[in-house]
């Protein structure tokens, strides 16, 4: 079956009517309307009916020529073909157009191909034909645009469908470009991830590494520690065992040369004594022979008695010439001005504290060791002191831990501790009273430290005694040789200056009246008020009024003088009255302008009884607070229960 292809190249509009037949008739239909129309035309008013003159004949050639030109009837709708559901609308009317000319009919034995441009070349496809051949040839052309346009739909689908492809190949390539990044960034934080738990890992590792081994050296260095405190015992003991040793040599020879001593003695004895026998026997025969030889023989009992009287002589001598020295030194002893229990206490603590440095030195050189760090642990320790009851517990409680340390001598110890105390006495931030209450604890525990303590505070300050020295030029030669003896420092090859003195006495005195007065539950206080009132007394009783023990008196009522009125009443206020009627009258005979102040001091402290107002800082704080303190009930209680150990 051969297929074939008419196409019509007719005017679209002939009067502009459309002369286009229903795109979508069949071609029965087409006939079928044709049939109609000329069933119509021949019932129509025209008299000559609708007959063919000429049959429809199609050729096999390429042109088919038409002899004759009718005109035709064609039904043309009056509305659109279609809506934009592909409905079609019905509505048609009978439309009579005009005659119009299509020349040439081109017939092609082709596939259905859609190129129009083999058809330009062609100016005329169809001869004229009956109005049945044009509507078949229209019916041609509208079937063959419907085939183009099923072609152009189809290709529009293929082109639609090429894109949802094409989309649907990049929405693909997007989502897997997405999956790879996801899955790089994933690999990043796995591989971040793991790096971390690598570094954790190997950092936890190090870090056990470096615990073991600081592990390990601590255990090396306890051993050598205590390697070396064994070796430091058995040291010890050796050395115990040859001092042993030496004094039981020492012993024995002295036994030996004293049991050679009595030997000659008692050789020397009988040697005497028989020569005196011999000359007995001598002289009584020598008597029998001769008696006027008697007389001869009295002399030297003369002798003897003239001897006798000699070293009686010379023995009173002796005394005298003591008696003379005894006078002699007695200018030198009027310089002091002390009580002579004072001087007596006085000597008593220096021989124990010079005693203990002949030891400490000893220890030293025997053991050959450094100290040194001790001793700074205690300064650090008292230089740390505040007023505060937990501060000041906790300074005493590791005081005497260094105490009763067996690397550190315990004479050592505490004669660190006492020079220290004394040493930050000139320190302006020193707190007295809290410096009272260790004092008082730690010599609680250890109470020859008290006795070390006052032999510094007396080393450092004389007025803490109570005892001055007055400046004789035959005794001191010069002034400062006498400002040195008092206690003056000398710094550069230059004296201090006297204020600088009197400020350094003002520090002692108030550390030691601080001391004096301080009282705690449960435990004694071995120099406490009874030493305080004894020392006002002597004080009072032998020492002169001048600058210097007008300054110690003054610092000693305003830290000591609360606790002495509570302690003494009325007998504190006979004391006052003696220091108003004696000593400041004293002072104001001296005329001197520099005592104005000083004088000025204790007569208002006494006229305006302020003996009676606590001293700032006397009761602990119980924490470090800016301007209020908190009270606390317990603290009597926790001093009673205060242990050490």
């Amino acid at each position: 079956m051969v297929a074939f292809k008419l196409e019509l190249r007719c005017p679209q509009r002939v009067d502009g009517i459309a002369i286009d037949p229903e795109p979508n008739w069949s071609f029965d239909s087409v006939l079928s309307e044709l049939n109609s129309l000329e069933k119509k035309l021949n019932a129509s008013s025209t008299p000559v009916p609708f007959t063919k003159t000429k049959s429809r004949q199609i050729a096999n050639g390429k042109k088919v020529e038409s002899s004759a030109r009718r005109g035709f009837v064609m039904r043309v709708s009056g509305d659109e073909m279609e809506d934009d559901k592909g409905e079609e609308v019905h509505d048609r009317s009978l439309v009579a157009v005009r005659r119009f000319n299509c020349d040439v009919l081109y017939l092609s034995e082709s596939d259905a191909s859609d190129d129009e441009t083999a058809f330009e070349a062609e100016s005329y496809l169809m001869d004229e034909v009956g109005l049945v051949e044009g509507a078949l040839v229209e019916l041609t052309h509208e079937h063959q645009l419907g085939v183009k346009d099923e072609i152009r739909n189809l290709i529009s689908k293929l082109d639609s469908e090429l894109m949802s492809e094409n989309e649907l190949s990049n929405s693909a390539l997007a989502r897997v470009e997405k999956y790879r990044d996801a899955r790089r960034e994933m690999d990043r934080k796995l591989d971040t991830q793991y790096q971390r738990k690598i570094a954790e890992a190997l950092d936890n590792h190090l870090t056990a590494v470096q615990r073991d081994h600081e592990l390990k050296s601590q255990i090396e260095e306890r051993k050598i520690r205590s390697d070396a405190a064994y070796e430091e015992v058995k040291r010890k003991e050796r050395a115990l065992v040859e001092e042993k040793l030496r004094q039981e040599k020492a012993k024995a020879e002295a036994e030996a040369k004293l049991k050679a001593e009595e030997a000659k003695r008692a050789a020397l004895e009988a040697e005497q004594k028989a020569s005196k026998e011999a000359a007995d026997k001598e002289a009584a025969e020598v008597s029998k022979r001769i008696s006027a030889g008697a007389s001869k023989d009295e002399a030297p009992g003369r002798q003897m008695v003239d001897g006798s009287g000699t070293s009686n002589a010379q023995t009173a001598q002796s005394k005298e010439s003591g008696a003379d020295g005894i006078e002699k030194s007695q200018p030198a002893v009027s310089i002091i001005r002390a009580a002579e229990s004072a001087l007596n206490l006085e000597q008593i603590r220096s021989q124990t504290l010079k005693e203990y440095d002949e030891k400490n030195r000893s220890l030293t050189l025997s053991t050959n060791k450094d100290f040194g760090s001790h001793e700074r642990h205690i300064s650090r320790l008292i230089r740390q002191i505040r007023g505060t009851k937990d501060n000041v517990r906790t300074k005493a409680s590791e005081l005497i831990k260094i105490f009763n340390n067996p690397l550190c001598p315990q004479s050592i110890s505490i004669a660190a501790f006492a020079k220290k105390v004394v040493s930050h006495c000139e320190s302006p931030d020193n707190a007295a009273f809290a410096c009272g209450h260790v004092i008082v604890m730690v010599t609680s525990q250890v109470p020859v430290a008290m006795d070390l303590l006052l032999g510094e505070f007396h080393k450092a300050c004389i007025y803490t005694v109570p005892k001055h020295m007055a400046f004789s030029k035959s005794a001191f030669g010069s002034r400062e040789a006498y400002y040195k003896t008092i206690g003056y420092q000398e710094e550069d090859g230059k004296i201090e200056s006297h204020k600088d003195y009197l400020r350094r006495l003002e520090s002692y005195m108030r550390l030691y009246a601080a001391l004096v007065q301080t009282e705690i539950p449960g435990l004694q206080n071995a120099h406490g008020l009874k030493e305080g009132w004894a020392w006002l007394a002597r004080f009072l009783n032998a020492l002169p009024a001048n600058m210097y023990t007008a300054t110690a008196l003054n610092a000693f009522l305003q830290m000591a003088g609360y606790a002495l009125y509570r302690k003494f009443k009325s007998q504190f206020g006979k004391m006052l009255n003696i220091i108003t009627d004696n000593f400041l009258n004293a002072l104001r005979a001296r005329e001197d302008q520099e005592l104005k102040p000083v004088i000025a001091e204790i007569q208002c402290y006494i006229e305006d009884r302020k003996f009676l107002e606590e001293p700032e800082g006397r009761t602990l704080q119980a924490a470090l607070l800016s301007s209020t303190m908190v009270p606390d009930a317990d603290y009597q209680e926790s001093y009673n229960r205060y242990h050490y150990y």
